[in-house]
């Protein structure tokens, strides 16, 4: 016989929950009481829901396990939404759970009181309700299997708090493996032969279901057609940078010459990318229906092929057994330059050169980063801005679990996401890049990662202003300012205060250096970069933009 918070707590533990991320409520308390007499989870207590269902989309995306994360009723489930919407789109395993009012108290508009199945049916896989104590074991298990299988996402559970209390005699589930789709050899050998006959091939990468296993079998199949290989939006640490027929990655600001690649291509093939707004560039780069090109679309999830797509061959698979299937003999006459050269197209784009007249140039910070820091064992993890948009054309990610980024486009999520790194991979390096704006969403975080000892650095990029959205102003309303700019505190002496060790750096000549000496320092450690608004991107300016 056992209340109901801990017979959450022990299905959990069945299920190889490790780690819990919560901002603590009374209406979980048993739940709390639960966690008390159970080493096997690691309790992170955050300051903010947000950044707390943030870091619960990190540990998700680097475990392929549910991220776990426990908000209270009424303020801390609508705070905490954003990141169930993230780990949808990003197609990340999760469960929200939520502590709700008393069964007795439904309808009537309680203290706290949301219909929180009808709040996050839109913005979740699955939401629901558990009113038997009994029934916990199973509903776990449910929403665990929801989470990981076919397109990964989040399940919401609504916790009645009397029912937590409830003590029952509850049969646990046992530890549930993910249900494998394998790869048709038929489907395989014909994709082949697609592949091996077109005249421009491209495969588009990165997705759900993705690890560094598949990257590697993807990479190997590739190299073997010399297949030019793109990432979808923020899926760059999909493949490592370093495999040679790498072409780079799509969405914003993406290589002029990678574009015309998938323009010219006659054969795309789609390997766990849903092909979203972002990485076809508002569905323009690719239209639906395609004309003049076969798409291939090889997926996990049944209900993401052709949904939006006229999709020529249809594979539901994980990207991994096909990858593998992809592997047997190959015809002779596979482009094998087509590849290389994408290859070195890439390693063009992405060498930044000194930019003339610039006081604090971003380019070389990254190359210097690059210089000191090992791809393959740092975790670089931001939000939303322009300032991302360094990193993501400079930084070479070295394989899977090396990038943290909203596909999103979430702002706010850079520190969570380096906290909850920080924690599941002590091993490496975990890099917060965030934007002034971006980072004072939650920034309140450093107190969480002071808390549990977690290692990170954070490079604090500061223009003074919502950075992508005067561009945007600058692009439709020239020189009428409203709204975005921002008066900011000394970034460096607010990160002394959580504890953590910091610097603010103006020129370029300073960034090394401070660097040299962050990556010397433990626990938390932040560069306050100065820069100026006027170098909004890594192409063109606040001027450019004007005047065009």
């Amino acid at each position: 016989m056992r209340n109901g918070g801990r017979v959450l707590v022990d299905n959990l533990i069945a299920q190889g929950c490790d780690r819990i991320f919560q901002v603590p409520g009374e209406s979980f308390l048993a739940v709390l009481d639960a966690l008390h007499d159970s080493p096997e989870i690691d309790v992170v207590t955050c300051r903010q829901e947000g950044g707390a269902a943030f870091m619960a989309c990190a540990d998700g995306a680097l475990t392929g396990r549910p991220g776990v994360c426990f908000v209270t009723r009424g303020p801390g489930a609508t705070n905490g939404c954003i990141g169930v919407h993230v780990a949808m789109q990003d197609s990340i395993p999760m469960l929200f759970f939520i502590g709700d009012v008393d069964r007795g108290m439904r309808d009537r508009e309680g203290f706290q009181e949301v219909d929180f199945v009808a709040m996050f049916t839109p913005l979740a896989k699955l939401a629901l309700r558990i009113d038997d104590a009994a029934r916990i074991p199973e509903y776990i298990a449910r929403a665990w299997n929801v989470a990981t299988s076919g397109r990964p996402g989040p399940v919401v559970i609504s916790l009645p708090e009397d029912m937590l209390c409830d003590v029952v005699e509850a049969v646990d589930r046992p530890k549930l493996e993910r249900p494998v789709q394998d790869s048709d050899i038929v489907a395989d050998l014909h994709v082949q032969d697609l592949i091996a006959n077109a005249r421009n091939p491209i495969a588009i990468v990165g997705g759900s279901q993705w690890d560094g296993d598949t990257g590697a079998e993807v990479a190997a199949f590739a190299e073997g057609f010399g297949l030019p290989l793109a990432t979808a939006f923020r899926r760059q640490d999909a493949i490592p940078s370093d495999c040679p027929v790498y072409a780079g990655n799509l969405g914003y600001g993406p290589n002029p010459a990678l574009v015309a690649r998938v323009r010219d291509a006659d054969l795309i093939l789609a390997l766990g990318a849903r092909l979203g707004e972002a990485t076809t560039d508002g569905y323009t780069l690719i239209t639906p229906d395609h004309p003049g090109q076969t798409l291939v679309h090889v997926h996990p999830d049944p209900n993401e092929l052709n949904r939006v797509y006229r999709t020529d061959v249809a594979i539901c698979a994980e990207p991994v057994n096909f990858a593998r299937g992809m592997t047997l003999p190959v015809s002779e006459a596979s482009p094998a330059g087509a590849g290389a050269e994408a290859h070195e197209e890439w390693l063009a784009w992405s060498t930044p050169q000194p930019r003339e007249g610039v006081t604090l140039d971003l380019g070389q910070c990254v190359l210097a980063m690059r210089e000191r820091m090992n791809a393959a064992s740092t975790i670089i993890c931001n939000g939303a801005g322009n300032f991302s948009a360094w990193w993501h054309r400079y930084w070479r990610y070295g394989g899977y679990g090396t990038q943290l980024a909203p596909t999103a486009g979430a702002m706010g999520y850079g520190v969570p996401a380096a906290v909850a790194a920080a924690l599941r991979c002590p091993d490496k390096t975990a890099v917060a890049v965030a934007g002034d704006g971006d980072f004072l969403m939650n920034g309140q975080e450093l107190a969480t990662a002071v808390q549990h000892g977690a290692d990170l650095l954070v490079i604090l990029v500061d223009n003074g202003g919502f950075g992508t959205i005067r561009m945007h102003q600058e692009r439709e309303y020239p020189t009428r300012l409203s709204g975005t700019n921002l008066a900011n505190p000394d970034f460096a002496a607010l990160a002394r205060a959580y504890g953590g060790w910091a610097e603010t750096v103006e020129t370029t000549e300073q960034f090394a250096p401070a660097l040299d000496r962050a990556l010397a320092e433990k626990g938390v450690r932040l560069l306050h970069l100065r820069t100026d608004i006027e170098i909004i991107n890594p192409a063109t300016t606040i001027s450019a933009i004007r005047n065009r």
